[in-house]
C-alpha cells in the first residue's frame, strides 16, 4: 500500500510543471530549469554564483513568460531550432532545448507560456 502511494505521488510530480533550482558539482553555481508536465527540460538557465540571483531569474521568467515578443527564435549552425527567452532589458534569461522542427519550437515556447508563470519552485540543492 505504501508503495503504492509513493509511486502515485512520484507520477503526480511528473504532471505537473514545476522550476527546479539545483548547483552544479562542476563549477559550483546555481542554475534552474522548467520542467513540462511530462517531466522534459524546456528551458534552462545560465549559471548563477548565488541561490538567490538563481531565484531572481525565476522570478523574471514569471514575468517574461506570457508576452511573445519576448522570445528569440533562433537556428543552431547544425539546423535544429531553439528559443531563448529575454527580460525586458535584452538579458537572455533562459534557453530551450533543441527541436527538430519551427512548429515544436513553437509548442516548446507555448508550454513556456502556460506553465512558467504559476509553477511552483522545486529547490534540490
Amino acid at each position: 500500500m505504501a508503495l503504492h502511494i509513493e509511486v502515485e505521488r512520484k507520477l503526480k510530480n511528473m504532471r505537473n510543471p514545476k522550476f527546479q533550482i539545483f548547483r552544479s558539482s562542476a563549477n559550483a553555481q546555481y542554475y534552474f530549469r522548467l520542467k513540462a508536465s511530462n517531466g522534459e527540460t524546456i528551458l534552462a538557465s545560465e549559471g548563477y554564483n548565488y541561490k538567490h540571483s538563481c531565484q531572481n531569474g525565476i522570478t523574471s521568467v514569471k514575468a517574461n513568460a506570457p508576452y511573445d515578443s519576448r522570445y528569440d527564435r533562433r537556428t543552431a549552425t547544425n539546423g535544429r531550432y531553439y528559443f531563448v527567452l529575454k527580460a525586458t532589458n535584452g538579458e537572455i534569461i533562459g534557453t530551450s532545448e533543441m527541436y527538430n522542427s519551427t512548429a515544436a519550437r513553437e509548442n516548446g515556447i507555448n508550454a513556456v507560456k502556460r506553465d512558467a508563470p504559476n509553477a511552483p519552485t522545486e529547490d534540490i540543492t
